[in-house]
């Protein structure tokens, strides 16, 4: 069988292309590698752009506090001892991917698509005509495909981009009472020497903590994360107490902070999520910019544009929030800066706000 879509991955942006492309009559399937719902390292925090994208297709709207996400209020930039508070400019949530995921898919699968869970997509080729996606099983061709695998590569199809040197780590924990109070509402970013990390409420109580630390400073502290967490002052403090969810951390490296697909070449198929942009993890706009690359890419191919066209477009739309949100991350990761900027910060709090909000891809 023919499709007239064919979707490599199942995370938010493959996912609410498939709801877009099926519930305006396209014959479309979704290759998801996962068999059930999985928890992925991400950050988790959803902007209230994210929301407005999501709302068209719950059956309640605001759609995230109905799914039990946690209200964050505020950001927390966190430094040695040293720590700025500012309110954010915009609504935001805390939402696990292992829950959000599933909802979203199911969401696709009433509006008519099919999702292959468990069949994992392995290549991807282009004939001028169509596209032929390789799988374990038998192949599946389509009139058109996006490439929507997040993190990870498909044979054949890497991202043009130097690999960054950092490893990020992501676990949930239960927080001791006095600690779970004080992070209430609020994202903590903190800074520390060859790296940093992202702390925040998601759904039933549960804290999410993920982080990104220099495969350098991994080696010197032994390659043990709880050695890691100890070492980092802020996140002893917090962490004190807790419960981790899971015996250790999911983990990754390579991935490519900064990266932006513009090459024609590697435009013959619609280039989504992390694999259209990857802009640096504590901006909280991953999310968002997932679900706006899906829904544009859907609009897109029912418009009849080509993936070069929509990719070239896309990059003008992301690269403002990219360029700024790059500066900023490769600023923050200079030990010599992170004490001032922390400093400077607690002067003028709502300098935090604005870059919020300067860092959301429109």
């Amino acid at each position: 069988m023919s499709w007239d879509v064919a979707i490599a991955g199942g995370g938010p942006a493959g996912a609410i292309a498939a709801c877009r492309l099926a519930e305006a009559g396209r014959r479309v399937v979704l290759l998801e590698r996962d068999r059930g719902p999985s928890h992925k390292v991400c950050g988790e925090f959803w902007s209230v752009e994210a929301q407005g994208l999501l709302d068209e297709l719950a059956d309640a709207a605001p759609l995230l506090p109905s799914l039990g996400a946690a209200p964050i209020e505020g950001l927390r930039l966190v430094c040695g001892r040293r720590a700025a508070t500012a309110p954010l400019p915009f609504e935001a949530w805390g939402l696990s991917r292992f829950r959000f995921d599933d909802w979203l898919l199911r969401q696709a699968e009433r509006r008519g698509a099919v999702i292959e869970r468990g069949r994992a997509a392995h290549s991807l080729e282009s004939d001028g005509a169509g596209v032929r996606v390789g799988t374990e099983e038998e192949p599946v061709t389509a009139g058109a495909a996006l490439l929507a695998t997040g993190k990870h590569e498909l044979r054949g199809r890497p991202r043009t981009a130097a690999k960054s040197d950092y490893i990020g780590l992501k676990l949930h924990l239960r927080l001791a009472e006095a600690q779970d109070r004080a992070l209430d509402r609020h994202v903590e970013v903190v800074l520390f020497e060859g790296g940093y990390a992202g702390l925040q409420h998601v759904e039933d109580g549960f804290a999410n903590l993920c982080l990104l630390v220099t495969r350098y400073r991994f080696a010197e502290l032994g390659r043990d994360w709880r050695r890691l967490l100890t070492w980092v002052p802020h996140l002893n403090l917090r962490l004190a107490g807790a419960v981790a969810c899971w015996p250790r951390p999911l983990a990754i490296s390579g991935v490519p902070f900064g990266f932006m697909q513009r090459n024609p070449e590697a435009a013959e198929v619609y280039r989504v999520g992390d694999q259209a942009a990857v802009i640096p993890s504590f901006t909280g706009d991953g999310m968002a910019m997932a679900l706006r690359s899906g829904a544009r890419a859907a609009a897109a191919i029912l418009a009849g544009e080509s993936p070069a066209s929509f990719q070239l477009r896309l990059a003008d739309t992301f690269a403002p929030a990219l360029r700024l949100a790059t500066a900023l991350s490769r600023a923050g990761s200079v030990p010599a800066l992170q004490g001032p900027i922390v400093a400077f910060s607690q002067l003028f709090p709502g300098l935090l706000g604005y870059l919020a909000s300067r860092t959301r891809a429109a």
